[in-house]
């Protein structure tokens, strides 16, 4: 798929696909629950399709319409055996915090995935499920997917995770729901919390404590009506590209602000950006405004690194776009997660990036990218990376010359619109 430099502002306003964070543990906490949950602004891309289905091949109904889904839980201990392989297909979410559910079950189960999820890391939860006394063994013993799991009663432990990540701890927090007492996750930095907000809002005992979330088990988690907020890391295209494209000013409506995520919009601000929050408000636990982005002809470089990374693992590679077109030095560090996401997307960036002619340097956990220099554009690799490609689009609209993303329609992972919404905003 071939882009273009921009040649007139973007305008409008757009409201972006429901947070695929969220819409993951809608469906999740909806089928260990009690009664009926309804969901509304889901995600209708790959990822959360992939959970959907597993959930179904247990035993439990959902109905997916445009409008809203509907699931039928049937409680903590009413999942069913699946006949079959459970597939997750590209979604390193649903398998994480799926294996922490199917730890404490009664029966056995296996998951795999595509290609990419084979190769992603899954000794960070084999590692604390088995403290728990879970049977979860990697079949091919390289510590990755396909995982066999053979559920039975778990034991509570306090675990102290060497990494902040929200899979993790979403991970030990849903097997704790299973164990025998009180089981808590400590991070080195917080990781987006969306699992403790809405494990409560279901009816679950959670408590949080700086760095350290803990649950109580055998909860009575009841059905709830979720409103998924817009995904700020999906937002995060558009705020890139309001920011950088002469005249633009775009409305971005009911996006989730929720602080363990907005590290975007604190780098957009430390870059000098003019994005101006509007009707803020809280949803269900998670805090939205809608987000008001103005082009801003003098970014700055800035320094991204620390506790920030958690907020923003997944805006690096469009931060990165950004960073490209801003006067002066960004630097990234602390990044060295993005090497085991769907691809590898710091070498990427910093590869195609670097064949469009933006000036950086990789370095082991991030980048050193030295801005406001024209850049070109390239015929730039996708890796089957929904957020390799959208990046890439954006930063076309910036590139002297046309831009072709090969493997472009991976972006149905996350957002199965967006090549249509720029194109509205263009327009």
């Amino acid at each position: 798929m071939q882009f273009q430099k921009a040649v007139r502002p973007l305008r409008g306003e757009i409201s972006v696909p429901g947070d695929k964070s969220i819409s993951h543990r809608a469906v999740m906490f909806g089928a260990i629950s009690e009664g009926t949950t309804e969901v509304t602004n889901f995600l209708q891309g790959a990822d959360c399709l992939s959970t959907i289905s597993c959930f179904r091949s247990m035993g439990i109904e959902i109905e997916n319409t445009p409008e809203r889904i509907l699931v039928h839980g049937k409680g903590l201990h009413g999942l069913s055996a699946p006949s079959a392989v459970l597939d997750c297909g590209n979604s390193g979410t649903t398998t994480r915090l799926i294996s922490g559910i199917l730890a404490g079950q009664n029966f056995s189960s296996t998951l795999t995935g595509d290609a990419s999820i084979q190769k992603r890391p899954m000794g960070r939860i084999i590692n604390p499920l088995t403290q728990m006394s879970a049977s979860i063994r990697s079949i091919p013993e390289n510590g990755c997917a396909p995982l066999a799991i053979n559920g039975h009663p778990l034991h509570a432990i306090s675990y102290l995770s060497p990494v902040a990540s929200a899979q993790v701890k979403s991970c030990v927090l849903l097997a704790g729901l299973y164990a025998d007492g009180k089981t808590s996750v400590t991070e080195p930095a917080l990781s987006r919390n969306h699992t403790e907000l809405m494990l409560k809002f279901f009816g679950a005992d959670v408590a949080s404590e700086g760095l350290t979330a803990s649950v109580l088990s055998d909860p009575d988690l009841h059905g709830n009506l979720v409103r998924v907020p817009g995904d700020i890391s999906s937002a995060a295209y558009f705020i890139a590209a309001a920011l950088i494209v002469p005249g633009s000013e775009v409305l971005l409506k009911n996006v989730g602000i929720n602080p363990t995520r907005d590290g975007m919009l604190r780098v957009c601000r430390a870059m000098g950006a003019d994005i101006t929050l509007l009707n803020e408000q809280n949803s269900g636990g998670e805090p939205v405004a809608d987000l008001l982005v103005r082009y801003t002809p003098s970014l700055s470089g800035t320094v991204i690194e620390g506790e920030l990374i958690p907020t923003l693992i997944d805006e690096i590679p469009i931060i990165a776009v950004l960073a490209a077109t801003a006067n002066g030095t960004t630097v990234i560090r602390n990044a060295e997660e993005l090497k085991v996401k769907e691809s590898n997307r710091l070498d990427i960036m910093v590869n195609e990036l670097t064949a469009m002619g933006v000036s950086l340097e990789g370095t082991d956990d991030g980048m050193i990218i030295e801005g406001g220099k024209p850049f070109h554009g390239a015929q730039i690799d996708s890796r089957l990376d929904h957020r390799i490609a959208m990046s890439f689009a954006i930063a076309s609209l910036a590139a002297e010359t046309p831009t072709e993303i090969l493997r472009a329609g991976c972006v149905d992972i996350s957002y199965p619109t967006f090549y249509q919404d720029l194109a509205r905003l263009q327009a």
